[in-house]
Formats: structure tokens, sequence, C-alpha cells
């Protein structure tokens, strides 16, 4: 008895592990199949393999990043902004930039600011070098009427390599490579120094 247990035991176990296996095959080949029609344009045909892919595996970062992006540019903005949001949730920490720089974008693009800087301080927290990050929260940061804000993300932003914000300094603060001012005077010693 122990032992038809045992081998009943042993063949659920077996084929739930191999089930799992056939299940991520199954949302990663749904998922190549969704990026081939995107590759092509087909965004809506995408969005359909990538749902299917995300539906075989709920926690796939990957397959909401690039439904999101098909969303993005049919402009079905929330729906994107829903995706990249599941981005962050299940993503490793580089994703979860990438799904926070990306939501930061819509946010941008559909006028909400404040929003926006908080996602790009976040991509910021998590990727340093990330100069998109600085020179898109510069932008909202401007929409918010933050201009020195503004100067010292783009400056950032041109420092890790942005040609758009170093274009733009050029242009309008062709200074901004030198140091800044001091902000307070010297202070002056109370008795002379002999």
């Amino acid at each position: 008895m122990r032992r038809i247990l045992y081998a009943i035991s042993l063949t659920v176990a077996c084929l739930l592990y191999s089930g799992h296996f056939a299940l991520a095959d199954s949302a990663n080949t749904l998922f190549d199949e969704g990026f081939a029609q995107h590759q092509k344009g087909d965004l809506s045909g995408a969005i359909r393999l990538y749902s299917r892919a995300i539906e075989s595996n709920p926690v796939f970062a990957m397959a909401y990043q690039m439904r999101g992006a098909a969303q993005q540019r049919l402009k079905k903005y929330p729906q994107a902004i829903n995706d990249y949001t599941l981005v962050i949730e299940y993503g490793e920490p580089y994703f979860k930039a990438v799904g926070y720089f990306n939501r930061g974008i819509i946010y941008n693009m559909t006028g909400y600011y404040n929003e926006a800087i908080a996602d790009f301080t976040k991509v910021i927290e998590l990727d340093k070098k990330m100069a998109g990050a600085f020179f898109h929260r510069g932008i909202a940061k401007s929409k918010t009427g933050d201009l020195a804000g503004r100067f010292d993300d783009f400056r950032q932003a041109a420092r890790l390599g942005d040609s758009n914000a170093e274009a733009f300094l050029n242009t309008y603060f062709p200074d901004w490579k030198l140091p800044p001012l001091l902000s307070a005077p010297l202070p002056v010693p109370a008795e002379p120094v002999k």
C-alpha cells in the first residue's frame, strides 16, 4: 500500500512539475509570437498574444512591459499605465526602473506632471545613471514651474550623455558646464588676520 501511495505521489509530482514547464513554455511561445506581431506593426494582434501569455503566466513582467508599449503606441494610456504598474510589481529591480520610466513618460504626455516627477525620481533611485529619467523629470519640473529643478536635471542628464539635454543647455545656458556660483558671500573674519 505504501509503495502504491508513493508511486501515485511521485506520478502526481512529476505531472505537476512537467505541467509547470509546459505553462512556462506556452507563455514564452505566446510572448514570442506576440513580439513577432509587434515588430510587424500588428499591435492589436500583439496585445492579444501578450494577454494570452499573461493568462498563462500572470507574473510575466516582460509580457506586461511589451503589452504596455503596444497599448501606449495605440494611445490607450490607462491600459498602458496599468501594464507598467504591473511591470513595477512583478519585475526585477532594473525592470522596475523601466516600468517607472515608461509610466512616467505617459504621465508627462497626459499632463500628470507630479506623478511623472515621482516616477522619474523612483527610476533615479533604482538606476542613478539613466540619463533619460533626469531629462524627462526636468521636463515635468518645468511644466510645474520648477525651472531651477529643470536646469539641475538637464545638467545631470547631459553629464550622463543625453544629447537632447545637452543641446537645450548649449542653446539656452551656454555656460552650463561651469561650476555653480556660490549662493552666499564668503564670511568676513571678525578681526584682521595677523
